[in-house]
């Protein structure tokens, strides 16, 4: 079920892709077995790009979006400048060919007729569709007149830039937006509070220091066969379905693996999925009610006397405060609150604080409900005092590979200060001091600044990918009325959308995938895409914010090229996993500063089953990282936080102003 998705049709000499398993009946996966399987001169070990029945072939990685946060690696068949099709590598340790149906379908994306062909000036009203093709050079001249004359008038903050969520440009258009346009307000308009992911990297991050993710080895080049990982005991899927919707960049068959190899189950869900199918434990609960669960959880697991008394009294702090808290959310409050039987939530969190090691693997859930900020508290709390955070087949937590540089904060430091001072913000933007836990603007506040003009006009919105009429998360009749006012829109895309049509002045063609060289991290290994096709006059979003960059503040780009561009990202920084959380660990304590590849090195460079592009660091590779001073700014073992602990009863929740446990 859970072998690679490979269809060998354009391929001679194929090889049995079917894991072997371990003993008769046992359903264990023998991952080195499979390993050995791969015929890897059919698939072309060590070559980046060959010629194969009338097709130039490129191992590379690809990017499905929308909503792809990692990526995967794909051979793509090239003929007469058309991808012909798309095939997953087996070569490449992340997915080991396993491929979405949205990456293996996306040839017809990619040579799709009705994509954006060249730059394009609006000649009717807004609504009507109407189009005159232009040049790039006018592109770029209307533009920047328009971005000059707002600096002149109301200055950066009047410009708002847009773009999709998680996918290969989150490094790039945060730069542009930030050192090319110059404004703070960079920002994902129409979803309020934040409302997709960063409640969990904040949750934990504050508590913890870092973000986890559960471990299911993909730290490791060598995988499942790496010998310092440890198969989970248990996996509870909370509020998550990672086979149908691999979310943030997290790939459901990793975790498929190790329940093939005996890890047990806890599914968390109102509905019965795959997991719960399989689950020692189905907790069918009611839609909103997790805090209460968790905090059952947590009763139980104090009161009996099950947590990690070592790893409790060495790396946690108010364990004390925490115990008092959940003193009387006991299982039969829970029951009443999330209809789960009292004795199924008694079973499973004995289940859970007996498994070693556990892992937790979380879900939209945790980000979509009004307490979800005390539940991504209580999940880190329920790791921490089992044990399992930053252990083998725990909690993973991770950083951008070799610290390059990424996520929203890129650029940043290049917007005047007295503009980044007026960055739409609101009461519940994350701040404390010295670190900034949120870097783009708040959707909310400019909503409101567009809307009613206070504490300034938005004059020009650059979009970048997104269609925030299709796909607002709040309501779409007030965000497309407030957005009508704004009087010059851009917008960067490969394909003309709903908003293309409503709003944008400007329409530029953006190269897809297989038409940009480009690098990126989510976590581990850092990976590179190279460019094998061209479409027209499609450039790709590095060109566009290089080329427009370079006119409007030169200063801020550098470099020569858009190559020397990527290999500046590729380069390790003062940033701490991406997330827009500021630290100065990297640099104090030394780590990753030697990394000086390019992308032409990565691209080129050949790992462990034979794939090239990727490159694995040693700080995703590595367990227990809080005893290796890898995680403190003074490179002294504990955690990244104000006490250097794990805080149970997190202090910069009180900062922000809620409830510390």
């Amino acid at each position: 079920m859970f072998a690679p998705r490979i269809t060998r049709s354009l391929r001679p000499n194929p090889s049995k892709k079917r894991w072997k398993r371990k003993g008769k009946g046992e359903g264990m996966v023998d991952y080195q077995a499979f390993l050995d399987s791969i015929n890897k001169e059919a698939y072309h070990a060590g070559e980046l790009t060959w010629e194969e029945d009338g097709y130039t072939c490129t191992r590379t990685y690809h990017y499905s979006p929308p909503g792809c946060h990692s990526s995967c690696g794909v051979i793509y068949y090239v003929k007469d400048n058309q991808v012909c099709k798309i095939e997953g590598d087996p070569l490449d340790p992340c997915t080991n060919g396993k491929l979405c149906m949205r990456c293996l379908e996306n040839d017809e994306c990619f040579n799709h007729p009705d994509r954006v062909k060249y730059p394009m000036r609006r000649v009717g009203e807004r609504g009507e569709n109407k189009w005159e093709r232009i040049t790039w050079d006018e592109a770029f001249d209307e533009i920047e007149a328009h971005v000059r004359e707002v600096w002149e008038k109301w200055g950066g903050p009047s410009i708002l830039h847009t773009h999709g969520t998680g996918r290969n440009i989150n490094w790039q258009t945060p730069y542009f937006a930030h050192s090319a346009l110059k404004t703070p307000n960079d920002n994902h308009i129409g979803f309020t509070g934040f409302a997709c992911y960063l409640p969990r990297t904040c949750g934990a991050t504050a508590p913890m220091g870092d973000f986890p993710i559960a471990d299911a080895s993909e730290g490791h080049e060598l995988r499942y066969a790496d010998p310092s990982f440890v198969n989970p005991a248990l996996i509870v899927v909370w509020g998550n379905e990672p086979l149908a919707s691999n979310a943030d960049g997290y790939i459901g068959h990793w975790l498929a693996v190790c329940v093939q190899n005996g890890s047990k189950i806890i599914s968390i869900d109102p509905r019965l999925t795959w997991w719960g199918v399989r689950a020692e434990y189905f907790l069918q609960i009611r839609p909103g009610t997790d805090p209460a669960l968790a905090m059952a959880w947590l009763n139980v697991i104090i009161n009996e006397d099950l947590y990690d008394h070592e790893f409790v009294e060495l790396w946690c702090a108010y364990f004390d405060e925490l115990a008092e808290s959940v003193a009387d959310k006991t299982p039969a409050w829970a029951s009443e609150i999330t209809g789960i039987p009292e004795e199924d939530i008694i079973g499973s969190a004995r289940l859970f604080a007996a498994s070693k090691p556990a892992t937790l693997q979380w879900g939209l859930a945790f980000d979509q409900q009004m307490a979800a900020m005390a539940l991504n508290l209580a999940a880190v709390d329920l790791m921490a005092i089992t044990g399992n955070v930053d252990v083998p087949g725990g909690w993973l937590l991770v950083h951008n590979a070799f610290e390059c540089n990424g996520g929203y904060a890129s650029g940043d430091e290049n917007v005047p200060p007295e503009w980044m001072a007026q960055k739409a913000t609101n009461n519940y933007v994350l701040k404390t001091e010295g670190i900034d836990f949120v870097a783009c603007a708040s959707a909310d506040a400019l909503l409101y600044c567009i809307e009613v003009e206070d504490p300034y006009p938005i004059k020009m919105w650059w979009i970048e990918s997104s269609n925030e009429i299709a796909c607002a998360a709040m309501d779409a009749p007030r965000l497309y009325e407030a957005l009508k006012k704004i009087p010059f829109v851009v917008n960067a895309d490969p394909f003309i959308t709903p908003t293309s049509v409503a709003f944008a002045d400007i329409l530029l063609p953006v190269a897809m995938s297989c038409e940009r060289d480009s690098a990126r991290t989510w976590w581990t290994p850092l990976r590179t895409m190279t460019k094998v096709t061209s479409y027209y006059e499609a450039k790709t979003d590095e060109e566009i914010t290089f080329e427009l960059g370079k006119r409007l503040a030169p200063e801020n780009y550098p470099w020569d090229t858009v190559e020397d561009f990527i290999n500046w990202f590729m380069t390790p920084a003062d940033y701490a996993g991406g997330w827009g959380v500021e630290s100065s660990a990297n640099e104090a304590r030394g780590f990753h500063q030697d990394f000086h590849y390019t992308h032409h090195d990565i691209e080129r460079h050949v790992g462990h089953l034979g794939g090239t592009g990727y490159m694995y660091d040693e700080f995703c590779h590595t367990y227990r990282k809080f005893e290796k001073g890898m995680l403190r700014p003074d490179g002294q073992p504990g955690f990244a936080t104000p006490s250097g602990r794990i805080e149970l009863a997190s202090r910069v929740y009180e900062v922000w102003g809620m409830r510390a446990t």
